[in-house]
């Protein structure tokens, strides 16, 4: 957020345009399924209890807090039960752009009934499609040159 404030001064939404954690999020229901919400549940309260204090436990926060944990496992087992497995297994090589496809999905969901339950104004559903896209893909394709460097290095 500094950064983005010093490079973009006039923008008025608090949201990220690079938010990593829902590239944490998508990983993590990936390779953890519906125990992804329990993973990530602890972080999510921290982080809204940083951010609005007392405010976390206004129905609006509780309902977002709901929406971050359970949306991206969610999609997962939604692409399952339509005959779309995309979970990892060691017979199979992971489709990485299938998961940057429910990562993409689920920010655009994410972004509605999160705003929504915030009651925001339209410019904030593009900040957080923006800031959960760009994290993504920033943080998969930093995964993608560590994996590449290390493998290079062994």
């Amino acid at each position: 957020m500094p950064l983005q404030n010093i490079f973009f001064p006039e923008y008025p939404s608090h949201a990220s345009l690079l938010f990593l954690p829902h590239g944490v999020r998508v990983l993590a229901a990936w390779l953890l399924g519906w125990r992804a919400i329990f993973a990530l549940l602890p972080g999510v309260v921290i982080v809204f209890a940083l951010i609005g204090g007392w405010d976390v436990l206004l129905p609006s926060r509780l309902l977002a807090i709901t929406i971050a944990v359970t949306i991206v496992p969610a999609v997962f087992y939604t692409c399952k039960a339509l005959g779309w497995d995309l979970f990892p297994r060691s017979d199979r090589k992971p489709c990485w752009l299938c998961v940057m496809g429910v990562g993409i999905i689920t920010s655009v969901l994410g972004s509605i009934l999160t705003n929504a339950a915030f009651g925001s104004a339209p410019a904030e559903y593009i900040a957080f499609l923006i800031g959960d896209i760009s994290g993504l893909l920033f943080l998969m394709l930093g995964l993608h040159f560590a994996f590449r460097m290390a493998e290079k290095h062994s």
